[in-house]
């Protein structure tokens, strides 16, 4: 789990010399009052930094470059308790590279009726100081965030929450590292696209390297390394009996645990914060990686399948988002359909890797044959997923743009007992319904891939599309197909 609170968000208070040394001392006050009561809430998983007042277009523009080179400052968030003319904020605002939150409150929760005076009115005037903010970056067509509510409601605070774990996944993904060993599965068109438009849109990159690369590192693994490993799966998992120690197929046990650890070594000494792999390509290896590539997700590296680098980063940028959270985040994929009319259901896989911080319970520890690969058979981590509201992501390079589709679900309880079935799954029902929901998803050009959220909403992929400048289209209780196909209709044509 990532700790957040390496992170830091400025708390930037604006306002104007015109009030004079008393209310802006006023203004001052009440800033700090209000960024450390927000450092001070554990549902804001980084640091609140107060920021002294500004008053001017230089002050202004100092604070914006000061957050742009600071490494820690992940985003602002701006109040004008005053009046403060939004031309000060233009030089300022045209040079930040930082996610911004406008947050339009006021110090004060109720007016006191029977005292409020002029004196009162000049130091509280957020209720129009900040709509002449807002038309500035209105004017200057500018993404951020707009939260409205008294600063000590429970629904501001989880707003302001929300939005800086969406901007810590931004921040995390600027000059992150991916790595694809081998190539993408061969003659699929979903999971390849333009890395150099990725590295421009989201800021990071993705680069090859061979297996051959990664297999030089496996067998370098220690077996004493292997061992303490082999009996941490003991410690934590339900093992088969044919993969515990003095079983026929322990060896399978120790070989996944040297591949696990050598994927680890690879990824920490390069840097990298997510991985992708094929099965059309694993010279060298024993065995698709299957619990290893669970288990770097339960970690918090990105991975996808079949040379998917997309959904790869975004697993990753998902699990910085719910760090903290209960629940998890896991590669997924639509695999199959339940067409009962009385009871439409998806049931969600992989071949092998889905990650088990969304799993109910201890997951088993199990060895199967996989029936493509040309490999050894893999040990894998096989779980349902509870029941629960989730949501479905999934990244598409639609040419001219990126677009990040959502479809939100409801995960079902998996009631059938599945004895055949070697992999980890979880079942659900898509929103409005199984047929709308599908074709909508299909009409959206939506992959096969996606990413499987069980701590985080549409809201938070809504934040990080306005972050990052990308398509949002989301499939939910109030999809209708026809003015879904228009909307879709629409964006084409906006971003043309």
């Amino acid at each position: 789990m990532l700790d957040l609170k390496q992170f830091e968000i400025w708390f930037v208070t604006g306002s104007q010399d015109l009030y004079g040394e008393d209310t802006l001392r006023q203004v001052d006050e009440h800033s700090k009052i209000i960024s450390e009561f927000f450092d001070g809430k554990t549902e804001i998983p980084v640091r609140v930094i107060f920021k002294p007042v500004v008053k001017s277009s230089d002050e202004i523009y100092r604070i914006c470059q000061d957050a742009n080179v600071t490494p820690d400052c992940i985003g602002i968030v701006a109040w004008m308790h005053t009046f403060s003319p939004a031309k000060m904020w233009i030089r300022g605002l045209q040079i930040l590279q930082k996610p911004l939150l406008h947050l339009h409150t006021q110090f004060n929760r109720d007016i006191p009726w029977a005292d409020i005076d002029m004196d009162f009115m000049n130091l509280n005037q957020s209720a129009h100081g900040d709509r002449e903010f807002g038309f500035i970056m209105t004017r200057m067509r500018l993404n951020r965030k707009v939260v409205v509510g008294h600063w000590q409601q429970d629904d501001v605070i989880s707003s302001i929450a929300d939005w800086t774990r969406v901007a810590a996944a931004r921040h995390d993904l600027k000059g992150a590292k991916f790595a694809r060993f081998g190539d993408n599965m061969r003659q699929v068109a979903v999971t390849d696209g333009d890395k150099v438009a990725a590295e421009m849109t989201f800021g990071f990159s993705v680069n090859t390297y061979a297996v051959g690369d990664l297999v030089s590192v496996i067998n370098q693994v220690s077996d004493e390394a292997v061992n303490q490993l082999t009996e941490e799966y003991e410690n934590t998992y339900s093992l088969v009996s044919s993969l515990r120690r003095g079983g026929e197929r322990f060896q399978a046990l120790q070989d996944a645990a040297r591949i696990e650890l050598g994927m680890k070594y690879f990824l920490q000494d390069g840097g990298f914060k997510g991985y992708t792999n094929t099965f059309e390509d694993l010279h060298g290896m024993k065995q698709l990686p299957g619990i290893g590539s669970q288990r770097m997700m339960a970690a918090g590296f990105g991975y996808a399948g079949e040379g998917d680098w997309k959904t790869s980063a975004m697993v990753r940028a998902l699990k910085v988002m719910g760090s903290g959270l209960s629940g998890g985040n896991s590669f997924m994929e639509d695999y199959t359909y339940h067409f009962n009319p009385a009871n439409n259901l998806v049931l969600g896989s992989h071949m092998l890797e889905i990650c088990p911080s969304i799993a109910e319970g201890k997951p088993s520890c199990e060895i199967h044959a996989l029936g493509i690969g040309g490999k050894e058979d893999p040990v894998r981590l096989v779980f349902n997923a509870p029941a629960g509201p989730a949501i479905n992501v999934s990244l598409i390079d639609m040419g001219n743009r990126f677009r990040l589709l959502v479809n939100e679900v409801e995960a079902v309880a998996v009631e059938e007992a599945l004895p055949k079935l070697p992999v980890a799954r979880a079942v659900w029902k898509p929103a409005p319904d199984m047929k709308t929901g599908c074709a909508a998803w299909i009409y959206a050009g939506g992959a096969h891939h996606t990413v499987y959220s069980q701590n985080l909403t549409t809201d938070h992929i809504e934040s990080f599309a306005e972050m990052v400048r990308v398509e949002l289209v989301v499939i939910d209780k109030n999809t209708n197909l026809r003015q879904f196909k228009n909307e879709l209709r629409w964006s084409e044509a906006s971003f043309k």
